[in-house]
């Protein structure tokens, strides 16, 4: 089962070189690194990250077809998968940090996804391509080396159904944000399974914020703020929120339409206030170890098959004592209840 850590570029190359060998010895099965403006630049770390481990998987989650050309993005998860010895793998999405910035537009974003993955693939041929897509285009080129592999895994990360349709129609997994509740993550699977037909199972990855603490509210307080963001900010779609009484009311959401996602998460503070313990449960894993693995099983259950997960540390904790205990006190005996019923 897919377990993955998301970390972005906040720290020195050699503390996250450290923390993906920690989470390796862990057990968690993924390294992702955000491929977030304008944070340390995300294959210089997987780099630094394919160096420092032996047996995890590494890779962008996510990159998007805008900001570097997806040619450019060929020749460096080639690369990575090379160096690490063939553990690379891509995570593709729309983006939404550094466009303002850079001026930067962002047409069709599903289409651009589904024509940049195509692109991708067929470099790895090592022969000459031409590729005349609606969005991407690439004209009789060719990478300088022969990839050790054609075929790299590849997620889309999707927060609508459109762009989890297109996942599960050309992709290896398909990841949602947020869907930390069985309701919504049954959803979710559904409209995915219904995507990729009969004769296919693609991955269902829930991308989940993590704070875990024998004080339940203090590990509930930890990621209130980030709920107000991703709840408020309205960039998610849900599929069962609104049903389960769990969506903010009209007039909360005006007090906060509209605000960049450059301005981070500081703005939310406005309705943080708004933000329920059942609002943080069902779109993250917050709570005590206990707590955790139950909802891990009902996430199990309703028929996602990895989660992502992004520390968020409650008082007293660090990322690393936050991800040993999320491992150790949480995550394996969930995975031991799994066993227990599929025996």
């Amino acid at each position: 089962m897919t377990l993955g850590l998301l970390i972005a570029g906040h720290s020195e190359a050699s503390v996250l070189g450290d923390l993906a060998l920690y989470a390796e010895e862990l057990g968690f099965t993924h390294v992702c690194v955000a491929d977030e403006r304008f944070y340390r630049e995300v294959y210089s770390l997987l780099t630094v990250m394919a160096m420092r481990t032996r047996r995890i998987t590494l890779g962008p989650c996510v990159t998007d077809p805008y900001s570097r050309h997806p040619a450019l993005t060929a020749a460096a998860i080639y690369t990575l998968d090379e160096l690490s010895g063939g553990r690379a793998m891509l995570g593709m999405g729309a983006g939404i940090s550094g466009f303002s910035e850079m001026c930067v537009p962002r047409p069709k974003p599903i289409r651009a996804i589904l024509e940049a993955i195509e692109l991708i693939r067929a470099l790895a041929s090592g022969e000459e391509v031409n590729y005349d897509g609606e969005i991407i285009k690439f004209a009789a080129g060719r990478l300088s080396f022969k990839p050790g592999r054609t075929r790299l895994p590849v997620w889309v990360a999707s927060n609508g159904p459109l762009g989890q349709r297109m996942g599960a129609e050309t992709s290896d997994a398909v990841m949602m944000e947020s869907c930390g509740n069985r309701i919504e993550a049954e959803a979710f699977r559904r409209h995915v399974d219904k995507a990729a037909g009969p004769d296919r199972h693609v991955e269902c990855i829930a991308r989940l914020n993590l704070s875990i603490s024998d004080d339940r509210a203090a590990a509930l307080e930890a990621l209130r703020l980030r709920t107000a963001r991703g709840i408020g900010s309205g960039r998610t779609h849900f599929y069962t929120l609104a049903a389960q009484g769990l969506e903010l009311p009209e007039e909360t959401r005006a007090k906060v339409a509209n605000i960049p996602y450059n301005a981070g998460a500081a703005p939310f503070s406005v309705i943080k206030d708004c933000i329920t313990d059942d609002m943080v449960r069902a779109v993250a894993l917050a709570g005590t170890p206990k707590d955790i693995e139950d909802q891990l099983c009902t996430l199990f259950e309703a028929g996602i098959d990895g989660v992502v997960v992004s520390a968020n540390p409650a008082p007293g904790h660090t990322v690393q004592s936050t991800l040993e205990r999320f491992i150790k006190q949480a995550w394996q005996p969930a995975q031991a209840r799994r066993a227990g019923v599929a025996a």
